[in-house]
């Protein structure tokens, strides 16, 4: 198995490192500051396909795997993390059109959100229903040629801001077999969007409620066959789990770099703080963590390019650690700058603010947890370690 990068995946990373220095981490504090949505960097973004990475080319797309997008996105992130984010949540929505839907949808949709010139916000979490996604409320009643959608959703990145919401609606019985997948343009009549949530972290992508009353959405806009929306869900959250542990990994990335310089610059009883034990000891535990969660996380990847069996299982792995790790970095180079990290002069209080949530979203790591030792109680389970 070859570790290293291959030629173009090195140009992909120094593509990404250019963009991430040049338009994402000079602005990043004042975007956390203002609670700002860069709409104009996202669509240049866009234009150099990081919207798009694994939508297909004659869609606009890049027709990258998840490996090669998590090491675009490692990068994008070590400028702003929220912002990146977003990205990765948007790269997930629209795969699923590009996946799933009609050829007439997709003709009416793309190439606009491969290009960013429109974006899409992910609706599944509801207000009752967010680790049990199977239990979701949410209704699409088929009325002619039209649903009739009534319900509401919880914690929508980049709602209000959007033009389109991949929201997942019941056309069935309860559980997973009746929900279904659905293209909503952001604009429809019934569509109400709540406050913006003032947030710990990822201030600058707005989070809302959307409520929909008597939304009536013609039937083309039904994502794949009634019934199959969950199925849709799991496969793009396999994806979404690697993205946002790839964020963490990237967040973890710059805080490092910021804690390693801080250490060789800072002197305290006559000597710089690099030279204490401890202080080794601290950053060799948090740089082996993160080599870890990030060799782990690209194994997940490569599982879900080779459509490999076990793929769900490495993601909720690889999800749960490396946003452990990503956030306890992001943590422990706080407190290498001690006061100073604190304060909002310096990155490492707003790494951490950020990252905090990455343990949360895309399923609880306790919802991980559940995935793996549900599959390591089935006779075969070995088979998965070796």
């Amino acid at each position: 198995m070859d570790f290293d990068l291959n030629s173009d995946q090195k140009n992909y990373r120094d593509l990404a490192k250019t963009f991430s220095e040049k338009e994402l981490k000079p602005f990043a504090a004042e975007w956390d500051k203002e609670a700002f949505f860069p709409k104009e960097t996202l669509a240049k973004a866009g234009e150099l396909g990081f919207l798009s990475l694994y939508v297909d080319n004659k869609l606009g797309g890049m027709g990258l795997g998840r490996l090669d997008a998590s090491i675009v996105f490692e990068q994008l992130a070590q400028g702003c993390t929220s912002t990146t984010a977003f990205m990765t949540i948007h790269n997930m929505a629209i795969w699923m059109v590009s996946k799933f839907a009609s050829e007439p949808l997709k003709e009416e949709w793309f190439p606009q959100l491969s290009l960013g010139e429109k974006l899409a916000s992910y609706c599944l979490t509801e207000p009752g229903s967010g680790s049990d996604a199977a239990s979701l409320r949410t209704s699409a009643k088929k009325d002619g040629d039209f649903y009739i959608l009534n319900g509401s959703k919880a914690f929508i990145s980049g709602s209000g801001a959007t033009d389109c919401l991949i929201l997942m609606a019941r056309t069935g019985d309860e559980g997973s077999k009746g929900i279904s997948c659905f293209l909503v343009p952001a604009d429809l009549p019934g569509i109400e969007y709540g406050k913006n949530e003032p947030k710990m972290g990822w201030k600058n992508q707005p989070t809302r409620l959307v409520s929909l009353t008597d939304v009536k959405l013609p039937e083309k806009y039904l994502i794949g066959d009634e019934g199959s929306g969950f199925k849709i869900a799991m496969q793009g959250l396999d994806g979404g789990r690697i993205n946002i542990a790839t964020c963490s990994i990237g967040t973890a990335q710059a805080a490092l770099e910021e804690a390693q310089k801080y250490m060789n610059e800072r002197e305290q009883f006559g000597k710089k703080i690099s030279e204490f034990q401890a202080m080794q000891f601290k950053i060799a535990d948090m740089v082996t963590n993160l080599v870890a969660a990030r060799t782990m996380t690209r194994l997940a990847a490569y599982k879900i390019d080779n459509n490999d069996s076990e793929a769900t299982v490495y993601s909720a792995m690889a999800k749960g650690f490396a946003t452990d790790v990503g956030f306890n970095v992001c943590n422990e180079a706080l407190q290498i700058f001690g006061g100073y990290g604190y304060i909002q002069e310096y990155p490492l209080e707003r790494h951490v603010r950020d990252v905090r949530v990455h343990q949360i979203l895309e399923g609880t790591n306790e919802i991980m947890k559940m995935i793996i030792g549900r599959r390591m109680i089935m006779e075969d389970a070995a088979s998965i370690i070796q």
